[in-house]
């Protein structure tokens, strides 16, 4: 290595950037090994003949665990596409799919992870030259001349034989590609559905509580069977009570999937509630008329984290959320006066029919649910 000047003492050689441009990668890699006072004190390829069949078989091996990455990363992607996801009861024939849906999703996702990883590391096991080096440690960042000399890492990337195993490089480009290609589907896939498509139906802004064809949606009381259809009246609660009402609708009579569906919907739950005779209300404005009387309903949802509200303290009047301790006022519109919650419960307008059953006005006037960024406060 001709022209490199010695820098003080003579310890180290401090070449000039034009003699660093003329130098070849392997004098590169060399004067960055003594730069970095790195000896090299043993340094054999896996494979010192090229073309053996071990060889073959070792980059055989390689290439098998890549190509299974790649395999798994596109059978995940055609499942997370087009895998049947939605719900079915167990009663219904096309339940076995959904209930295979969530483990053919984790585990091609799982495969393609762990044969890419299996992969590279066969790899370096295989192909990576067996290498003992010794350095010396040093404080503090590498001076003007070792940073440009960090080539070694090139002439590192040469001695792994990378650049001349097509069939290693073709599978580990296929498995990372489609890797790739999967990752960024679930990351962007629940964005693709837009939820404004149906405009004033959209799912974000109708429930079950919504009259179809101007049908009458009855307030009903869960008893624990579908087929045991109880409306709730005015007279079935005490003052100071509170009980979850889910819709009805006489169509839906004899309809288990639809009975089912009206109680399973993460919307639907409400909550009626009988003040007791005297109690001062607060009421939001432009919602004057949405209770009977002592009788007010209440989403279920809280509007924090979408957690069931499912406590009502008759002494204070407040609802209470029992995951993270939000508290709603249900003497003022349900408005939250402690916990992290931000909104009011969304109110149902509720009168009763000439049979005397409670029956909903329409639809909530606002989105059922945590974190609505178009919902006013």
């Amino acid at each position: 290595m001709s022209g490199v000047t010695t820098g003080e003492g003579g310890a180290k050689p401090t070449p000039t950037a034009a003699e660093l441009d003329e130098m070849s990668p392997e004098e590169l890699a060399r004067l960055a090994t003594e730069l970095d006072d790195v000896v090299v004190q043993h340094n054999a390829p896996k494979f010192p003949i090229p073309g053996t069949r071990a060889e073959k078989r070792a980059e055989r091996a390689v290439a098998f665990w890549f190509g299974l990455s790649a395999i798994a990363a596109l059978a995940f992607v055609v499942a997370f596409i087009a895998w049947p996801h939605e719900y079915r009861p167990p009663s219904d024939p096309g339940y076995t799919m959904y209930s295979l849906y969530t483990p053919a999703v984790g585990i091609t996702f799982g495969l393609a992870v762990l044969s890419l990883g299996v992969g590279v590391i066969t790899y370096v096991r295989k192909f990576f030259p067996e290498e003992v080096s010794v350095q010396q440690r040093h404080d503090g960042r590498s001076d003007e001349v070792a940073r440009p000399v960090m080539a070694q890492l090139a002439s590192a990337g040469k001695d792994t034989t990378i650049a001349r195993r097509s069939l290693i490089k073709r599978s580990a480009g296929a498995a990372a590609g489609l890797f790739g290609i999967g990752l960024g589907i679930a990351a962007i896939g629940p964005l693709i559905r837009n939820p404004w498509k149906d405009g004033p139906d959209s799912p974000l802004w109708v429930t079950g509580w919504k009259s179809t064809n101007g049908e009458t949606v009855y307030l009903r009381a869960d008893t624990g069977e579908l087929d045991d259809i109880r409306r709730v009246r005015p007279e079935d609660m005490e003052p100071g009570s509170m009980q979850t009402v889910f819709p009805f609708r006489e169509s839906e009579r004899g309809n288990e999937e639809a009975l089912l569906h009206a109680q399973k919907a993460s919307d639907a739950p409400v909550m009626l509630i009988r003040l007791r005779p005297g109690t001062k209300v607060v009421k939001r404005a432009g919602q004057e008329n949405f209770n009977y009387g002592d009788y007010y309903a209440f989403s279920k949802i809280c509007t924090h984290l979408g957690c069931p509200t499912s406590l009502y303290q008759a002494q204070d009047n407040r609802i209470l959320c029992p995951c993270h301790q939000s508290q709603f006022l249900a003497t003022e519109y349900a408005r939250p006066v402690f916990g992290p919650a931000t909104r009011p419960l969304p109110q149902l307008p509720i009168t009763v029919d000439e049979q005397g059953y409670f029956v909903a006005l329409s639809d909530f006037h606002e989105a059922v649910g945590p974190a609505f960024w178009e919902r006013r406060s």
